[in-house]
């Protein structure tokens, strides 16, 4: 498994990382920013859990595939853009992200899961582009911030709660 380092509470992952497993960074606290090389092509489940500190991260168009819960309670991340490549949030990706405000979600994605955006509070608008066509259970559960939500006709499932 990989080593990565965390220095002043910035993480940069070395050049040529194709995938940051499961729990890589689960539970640092201390975590602000993460540099991620076009090297990584999946980031895995719980990767970012719990790195309640985390307020920057950008992922590169390299990225294809984010596990569940990847960014579970990352309270101070602030916005993310999801590359073209991924057509998938997956169970509680973002789940309590309290901090979360912007989120732009690619063309390619074709489905949003379980808990997906679940107590985001602060989580303002968001617009599912056309190529979704299912919404997981309680994805918008507490995000009582959330005044504007843009449904294309793509979608054919939206779940309970």
């Amino acid at each position: 498994m990989a080593k990565f380092k965390i220095k002043g509470g910035v993480a940069i992952i070395p050049e040529g990382t194709k995938t940051i497993p499961e729990g890589a960074f689960e539970g640092c606290e201390k975590l602000t920013t993460v540099v991620i090389p076009e090297s990584v092509t999946n980031i895995g489940e719980q990767a970012f859990a719990g790195c309640s500190a985390l307020k920057e991260i950008t992922l590169p168009k390299s990225v294809t595939s984010i596990g569940d819960f990847a960014f579970h309670w990352c309270s101070a991340l602030t916005s993310i853009t999801i590359p073209e490549g991924v057509t998938e949030i997956g169970e509680g990706t973002f789940f309590v992200c309290e901090s979360l405000t912007s989120i732009t979600i690619p063309n390619s994605m074709t489905s949003i899961g379980d808990y997906a955006f679940k107590a985001c509070s602060a989580l303002t608008s968001i617009t599912i582009p056309n190529s979704v066509e299912s919404i997981g259970e309680e994805a918008f559960r507490g995000c009582s911030a959330l005044t504007s939500i843009t449904i294309r006709e793509g979608v054919k499932s939206i779940g309970y709660g």
